[in-house]
């Protein structure tokens, strides 16, 4: 999924910021934000609007057009 997420980056650079974090490792930062999320399973895009509220979540390998759907849902 990285090729897609760094493409879709590219897409949307100045509109909406993308970010990638891995969670191997023992970064208690990423740690700590994939329990806020309560992310349990590799890929899990979470997709946050402007004010910090969810807009939605995502598991598993999915098209490049499904998360196009829920980049187009935030505010």
């Amino acid at each position: 999924m990285k090729p897609v997420v760094d493409g879709l980056r590219e897409r949307y650079a100045g509109k909406i910021e993308i970010k990638r974090m891995d969670t191997d490792g023992s970064d208690a930062q990423v740690a700590q934000l994939a329990d806020t999320f309560g992310i349990q399973y590799v890929p899990t895009f979470v997709f946050v609007n402007s004010d910090g509220t969810v807009s939605g979540t995502v598991v598993g390998e999915v098209p490049e057009s499904r998360l196009v759907e829920e980049l187009s849902k935030l505010k």
